[in-house]
């Protein structure tokens, strides 16, 4: 194991957050993010800024700091023509059972030229790069160019709900001037057929949580009976969970498969107007489709069942969780169909819904991000693409901030990186730190 004095503050600080077990179980149910935000919370006092914690319910804190601008090279003399940026992550993380892991999920080890654990890659590394990235812009006195709030958020995991949603609703002066704000899951590189790229998250998908629940008759489990709650929920959840939902491509899924085309060097009218060869096209590139095809269409997946308490029970209600991710505007049609998909009996009740978002591959930020990139990366391409997940920048939305993800990472082609996502084993190349430490700096300096 690599000892203190030969990582990178990046690193080291990643490796920190790791250590404090911030699961969020969901439902309200968290280990809670205060000790973590406590720590960094001492990292930006140290920088001489003035953090803020906020408690939205016990154990439940997130911190925000503002970075002033210096404006030395505005685009105009007016402030008001430089608005702020918000720079964000999360505290929390996905539960991880210990037995299924090679390593201790909340140890932080170093292995391998790597840092395991849980947060690795969700979010933690990038929280750890956001502190680094503004140490190095406020050593000696600078400034970047513009504001910066910067927001280390609990209950990302959950929805927000104890985190940015809570400090939307109820601190929005926070967020004062803000117009633009970048986070996790993009910038990151992906290997296309021997050609490196990296994917610019420029939207998300919508997110709609729902619980089916049925009813039935309780009684010993000997006996013949139909009206069997775990049966109909089983067979309401096998509908759901085999639903092959129709491809429908958005104007950035659109714009990802001409780029896609244009490396590969593809006839570009191999993939039709309706979608069709759009999977194909995505399969071609290797582990980052782990991501891509979800982005093509509705995805529903299954996530958890409950139900009984006895093997010779027959129980009289079951349960089970359903994780629906609709594309931007389709939330409405969606659940319209789920309800017209299961018999009446099942009852459907949405749990957590939040906005989907598609914003342009253009824009000024845009243009910052991607020759941030290039300038750190030359040989690279860089592409807009829709994640199929979701990002505190759903809450963000509500006051009018464009939101996008810029956690940049230069990874091997050999990392399967989308399944690092709550996976097992989590963990983030040390080199990609340091480049992601590098970029961010470049990005927040000049942007």
């Amino acid at each position: 194991m690599a000892g203190q004095e030969q990582l990178s503050e990046t690193a080291r600080i990643a490796r920190d957050l790791i250590r404090f077990d911030t699961t969020n179980h969901g439902e309200g149910r968290s280990n809670g993010e205060t000790e973590a935000a406590e720590y960094v919370a001492a990292i930006l006092a140290d920088m001489g800024l003035q953090p803020e914690l906020i408690d939205a319910a016990p154990g439940r804190t997130s911190v925000v700091a503002r970075v002033e601008g210096s404006y030395a090279n505005p685009v105009d003399t007016s402030r008001g023509e430089r608005p702020a940026l918000v720079v964000h992550g999360h505290l929390d993380v996905v539960p991880a059972d210990p037995a299924n892991w090679s390593v201790d999920p909340f140890g932080g080890e170093i292995r391998d030229g790597m840092l395991w654990g849980r947060g690795a890659v969700d979010m933690k590394n990038m929280d750890a790069m956001i502190l680094t990235s503004l140490r190095e812009i406020l050593a000696g006195g600078g400034r970047p160019n513009r504001d910066l709030v910067v927001a280390f958020l609990a209950d990302e995991e959950n929805g927000g709900a104890f985190g940015s949603h809570h400090l939307v609703d109820h601190r929005p002066e926070l967020f004062a001037g803000a117009t633009e704000a970048i986070s996790e899951v993009g910038g990151y590189s992906v290997d296309i057929e021997g050609q490196r790229a990296y994917l610019l998250q420029t939207g998300e998908k919508a997110l709609v949580w729902i619980r089916l629940r049925t009813r039935g008759t309780a009684a010993h489990g000997s006996r013949v009976i139909r009206d069997n709650a775990v049966t109909k929920l089983a067979e309401a959840v096998a509908l759901l969970g085999r639903r092959e939902w129709p491809v429908r491509l958005t104007s950035t899924t659109t714009q990802l498969l001409a780029e896609l085309s244009r490396i590969m060097g593809t006839d570009p009218e191999a993939v039709g107007p309706d979608g069709s060869g759009a999977d194909e096209l995505l399969l071609r590139t290797g582990t980052a489709a782990g991501f891509l095809t979800a982005t093509l269409r509705t995805t529903s997946n299954p996530t958890l069942l409950t139900a009984g308490y006895k093997h010779n029970v027959i129980p009289d209600t079951a349960e089970a969780l359903i994780d629906i991710r609709t594309l931007p505007g389709e939330e409405d049609a969606v659940l319209a169909e789920v309800r017209a998909m299961l018999p009446d009996e099942v009852e459907i009740e949405v749990v957590t819904r939040d906005v989907g978002l598609e914003n342009p591959f253009s824009g000024a930020l845009v243009e910052a991000m991607v020759a941030t990139l290039l300038r750190h990366d030359p040989e690279a391409q860089v592409i807009p693409y829709l994640l199929s997940g979701g990002t505190d920048n759903k809450a963000l939305s509500e006051l009018g901030i464009t939101g996008y993800g810029f956690a940049p990472l230069k990874l091997t082609p050999d990392l399967d990186f989308p399944a690092m996502f709550h996976g097992v084993d989590e963990r983030v190349p040390l080199s990609a730190l340091d480049f992601g430490h590098r970029a961010l700096t470049d990005l927040l300096s000049t942007y």
